[in-house]
């Protein structure tokens, strides 16, 4: 069987995380959760690819961190321009935290996708909105006929003078749907997405969370405009699945895997984009078991402060198995 290619886009930020335990974790973050997670998925004959801009101090560590994965190429981690990203996250509680960005990367282009045309999927996990831009999604799909899954985390995410990382509201949305297969992001970042056409002062004073009851309408808008599936986090409660089905909308829930005790949820979106690409190699109409896939590495990467959270994709199968009964790998 030919091997596969995933290529992932975006930064690989020096993360310094102050947990919701008050523990503090300095690591490499982002594209380096969805990278791993795949890396223990797929096959070792398999390849991925890391795209992305670092700093030259940091780059001989990351090379360093993915050295034991055989199976992750990072001839596309480029230190040339001597900027990559550097975040600080403090954590209010579990999922809530304050975030500061000191150091920002260039933008991945077109040309630095160019040699990864023939990649059987992209995923794409921006955590600010210049880095990846869109002219690359417009790049890709013209050049290749791979799904892109995107992370609307970094659309939805603007820095202020300050370093300051706000939520924005994605108001250019309709012109990235026609790029974009999978598009995944949470109750927040659907919040961004979908807007008024006026809004009093009161009611921005007050716009925090899109209502669940607002979701349909929301994705409904998002599929006629390009997606083939738009996927919604709830928290630790699990997903919500949006595809359409002979023009009809459908939606589907998808339950989390739970887990016993939260070390970290820091890379958590990153890993679950993993989970989709992986299954979306081997099945890509099945957006139930794209979900199924995505929950089970989140919650996995919820398990410690290191990358040996991953388990391996036989591993990952029982889990999925015990958790969902008619599961199949």
């Amino acid at each position: 069987m030919k091997p596969k290619k995933v290529a992932v886009l975006g930064p690989i930020p020096r993360d310094y995380i102050i947990t919701h335990h008050n523990e503090v974790i300095q690591k490499y973050g982002c594209a380096t959760h969805t990278a791993i997670a795949l890396s223990n998925l797929m096959q070792p004959d398999d390849l991925i690819y890391p795209v992305t801009h670092v700093r030259k101090e940091d780059e001989a560590a990351i090379i360093e961190l993915f050295g034991p994965y055989k199976n992750l190429d990072t001839s596309h981690i480029s230190s040339e321009s001597d900027q990559g990203d550097v975040i600080q996250l403090r954590f209010v509680n579990q999922n809530k935290r304050i975030e500061t960005q000191t150091a920002f990367m260039p933008p991945i282009a077109p040309s630095d996708v160019k040699p990864l045309l023939d990649c059987d999927v992209f995923v794409c996990v921006p955590v600010t909105d210049f880095e990846v831009p869109l002219e690359t999604l417009k790049y890709i799909k013209a050049n290749s006929d791979a799904p892109i899954v995107f992370d609307a985390h970094g659309p939805t995410t603007a820095l202020t003078t300050h370093g300051q990382r706000v939520t924005r509201f994605w108001v250019d949305r309709d012109s990235w749907l026609p790029y974009i297969d999978v598009l995944k992001m949470n109750l927040e970042e659907a919040n961004c997405s979908w807007f008024r056409k006026e809004y009093s002062l009161d009611e921005l004073e007050d716009n925090d969370i899109l209502q669940e009851d607002h979701l349909p309408e929301f994705a409904l808008h998002c599929l006629q405009h390009g997606l083939r599936s738009l996927f919604v986090t709830l928290d630790a409660r699990g997903v919500m699945v949006y595809t359409l089905e002979d023009g009809a909308l459908k939606e589907q829930f998808v339950p989390s895997v739970p887990v016993a005790h939260v070390v970290d949820t820091t890379g958590c979106g990153d890993s679950f984009a993993g989970g989709i690409a992986f299954s979306l190699l081997d099945e890509p109409q099945d957006h139930v078991r794209a979900a199924r896939y995505g929950n089970a590495m989140g919650s996995q990467r919820t398990q410690g402060k290191t990358f040996e959270v991953f388990q391996s994709l036989e591993r990952t199968n029982e889990i999925l198995g015990r958790v969902y009964p008619d599961f199949k790998g």
